[in-house]
């Protein structure tokens, strides 16, 4: 399966838009999008969300993601992989990342893991 992101509800959605405009073919919901949580869904919710639809969780938040995965682990559960940005990296830096990110990686290569963005 091809990766797909599922952006935060606190990122800028001009994440989205350059994305999509730099690669028509990657699928990036964001919450609070019709076919995604709604906002104001609490993070373990979240992760259930992105492990049944096969979605990687892109954050912002580098302080309770880390609990929330290991609490979600801890219940047998998986996710396709979280990726916290670096907010001190411009928007375009982070964009061209997560495309190279999806267009160079192996199925399942960051299931279970967060990553620390950038990585490349």
């Amino acid at each position: 399966m091809a990766i797909r992101y599922l952006l935060d509800e606190h990122l800028n959605p001009v994440y989205r838009s350059q994305l999509v405009r730099r690669n028509p073919e990657l699928v990036v919901r964001i919450i609070g999008d019709l076919d995604a949580p709604p906002k104001g869904t609490i993070d373990p919710e979240i992760l259930i969300w992105c492990e049944i639809n096969g979605f990687i969780l892109v954050t912002n938040n580098r302080k309770s993601m880390p609990r929330h995965l290991a609490d979600h682990l801890g219940l047998g559960r998986h996710i396709p992989g979280i990726f916290t940005i670096n907010t001190d990296r411009s928007i375009g830096q982070t964009v061209e990342e997560l495309i190279i990110i999806a267009v160079t990686s192996f199925e399942n290569e960051y299931q279970d893991r967060i990553e620390y963005l950038p990585i490349t």
